[in-house]
């Protein structure tokens, strides 16, 4: 086991949730390994979006593979990706992809359920697993289940959905589990109780403090696409104002020197 995979698997043991401002490209996994972030994980929409496509499973897995050796290129800290479904129904071939994440620098991935079958993804993280191992790799597999965030059962059954689903995907070998759009702090509880796994929540209006998440037992605290939607709005605000009038003082409001910037960078210039 390489020592970013065991430090990655350590940050998930800590009474204080592993925050996660998930990254879209190199800069900004830069940028906030530059700021303390003790790994960096990817937000797959900030990514789409970031690469002009649409989010929900519409890139290309060779354009995914080389975001992933970009990123590696740039960082000392572990690296986590966020792969969505795998980008395919074959759970072989999403083994496949898992393995060349390993080979670009990459000791974590998330794949999640979205509206297809528990069992589909139980199946690719068998797969996952097998083949990484036999490898000699340790990777972890963050399990989400949009159980929540799509309402994929009715209000009273999700914390029992999501448990059933939880049990699945740790019996195929996840590590963690990832319960985006989970809020209330009673239904935390449950999971948390219910579930032999870290759990993994998304930042979300009305989402307990990191603290409080501490205290229910979350292991992980990830931003997921909030940070990068606030920039797109920013540029959007910005880029409007210039059209429009052309004025220029508004751009160098809030600006990070470019000094600054290149510092980031320096080290990473000729690496790889």
């Amino acid at each position: 086991m390489s020592d970013r995979t065991t430090a990655f698997r350590q940050l998930h043991t800590r009474p204080q949730p592993l925050r996660l401002p998930n990254a879209w490209d190199a800069g900004s996994a830069r940028l906030f390994e530059s700021l303390g972030a003790p790994a960096i994980a990817t937000t797959s929409a900030g990514v789409a979006w970031a690469l002009g496509y649409p989010d929900g499973y519409k890139l290309p897995v060779d354009v995914v593979i080389g975001l992933a050796e970009n990123i590696a290129r740039v960082l000392t800290v572990p690296l986590s990706i966020d792969i969505e479904n795998g980008y395919s129904d074959n759970p072989d071939v999403v083994a496949e992809t898992a393995l060349r994440l390993v080979d670009a620098g990459v000791v974590g991935i998330n794949i999640e359920d979205g509206t297809e079958s528990p069992a589909r993804l139980a199946a690719k993280i068998e797969k996952i697993k097998a083949a990484t191992s036999k490898r000699g790799v340790d990777l972890f597999v963050n399990a989400r289940t949009d159980v929540f965030l799509a309402g994929l059962a009715e209000s009273s059954k999700r914390v029992e959905e999501t448990l059933a689903r939880a049990a699945l995907y740790r019996a195929a070998g996840a590590d963690g589990l990832f319960v985006p759009a989970l809020l209330q702090p009673a239904q935390i509880q449950a999971i948390v109780a219910g579930v032999e796994l870290p759990l993994n929540v998304m930042a979300w209006p009305g989402l307990p403090s990191a603290a409080e998440l501490g205290q229910l037992g979350v292991s992980r605290l990830s931003a997921g696409s909030g940070i990068a939607q606030a920039l797109w709005g920013q540029a959007e605000r910005l880029a409007r104002d210039f059209l429009e009038t052309g004025r220029s003082d508004p751009l160098g409001e809030g600006q990070m020197p470019y000094p600054q910037l290149q510092g980031l960078f320096a080290r990473a210039g000729t690496k790889g």
